[in-house]
């Protein structure tokens, strides 16, 4: 019988080109959002699993052998013979922030099959996790849905990352169509201020996570907020959090080592996402805040995931608001 992982997520898993120097280089960073993440829980000692689809490449091998040196499972990672890894350039303004240029036309990852998908990994994990890269397109759309599903009828937790990128959805409509259709799917949800504005319009932090939980059924619902913090909402309880004073360099990831960061923390509750109580339920969005902080530190996305000791040390600093 298969050992159980604390999580396993399905989805990209791509090359990031991260801006190098100031004459217009660029350095290969492995990333992709639900890779980040379980690089995050495996630096706090998690057990994780990746399902996803790389090109049989330089890249795609190299990815596999970033997933096995940070401790997440490959049992799931595929090799497409036909179709390249995907690409993603890394472009930061001063502060930090970050847009994306994308190489995915298409990419590997968007064409693993429901048939491809390790369904035994998906059975025997604490929390399931996803994004809504893999609901751009079929077939991994109509792979991701169906791995969604078992996952619930196997009375798995799971956690839901929309992750926008405007420039591979055919437009907007689209984009917010399947981003709420993983919603309505899961048990956690994170979300940044951009998708939160894209799906709860003109709505305030309050309102309009009031309104978003209570349409789509979500036990617990997450709003990153940058230098500012976060945002909870667990049934009636609500409330913000705020960040930690540090010098950004590179801000890819961090809503990934936050989630990451706040899954292992609710793994620790031994809890169900609707029965955290307001006390323990800010201790976890303040760790979680803490670690991406301390992400924003350092290039790339996995090599900047912190482990618990800095987590731990940033968190008897405090926070800044």
């Amino acid at each position: 019988m298969m050992e159980m992982f604390d999580v396993t997520s399905l989805g990209e898993l791509l090359i990031d080109f991260t801006p190098s120097g100031s004459q217009g280089e660029f350095m290969r960073n492995p990333g992709g959002a639900p890779a980040n993440v379980l690089a995050a829980l495996a630096k706090l000692g998690r057990r994780t699993g990746f399902i996803g689809k790389v090109g049989d490449d330089q890249f795609g091998r190299y990815l596999k052998q970033v997933l096995e040196e940070n401790d997440i499972d490959a049992g799931g990672l595929l090799f497409s013979p036909d179709v390249r890894t995907t690409l993603a350039f890394v472009h930061l303004d001063k502060e930090g922030d970050r847009s994306f240029s994308f190489y995915r036309n298409p990419g590997a990852d968007m064409m693993i099959e429901a048939a491809e998908v390790n369904k035994e990994m998906v059975k025997h994990t604490r929390i399931f996790h996803f994004g809504s890269l893999s609901l751009t397109e079929d077939p991994a759309r109509s792979a991701t849905l169906e791995a969604v599903r078992y996952a619930r009828e196997c009375g798995t937790t799971v956690s839901y990352d929309p992750n926008y990128r405007e420039k591979l959805w055919k437009n907007e409509e689209e984009a917010v169509r399947w981003m709420k259709e993983g919603m309505r799917h899961a048990d956690i949800v994170k979300l940044s201020e951009e998708e939160f504005r894209l799906l709860a319009g003109d709505l305030d932090l309050q309102g309009g996570s009031a309104f978003l939980a209570e349409q789509f059924a979500i036990p617990l619902l997450l709003v990153t907020l940058g230098s500012e913090g976060s945002y909870y909402r667990c049934g009636r309880d609500s409330g913000k959090i705020g960040s930690f004073k540090v010098n950004a360099a590179d801000s890819t990831g961090a809503g990934d080592s936050f989630m990451g960061s706040f899954l292992h923390q609710f793994l620790l509750s031994e809890l169900k996402p609707g029965e955290l109580n307001r006390e323990r339920l800010e201790e976890m969005v303040l760790y979680a805040n803490a670690a991406a902080a301390l992400s924003v530190t350092r290039k790339g996305a996995i090599p900047s995931m912190p482990g618990p000791v800095e987590i731990e040390n940033l968190l008897r600093k405090g926070a800044k608001s």
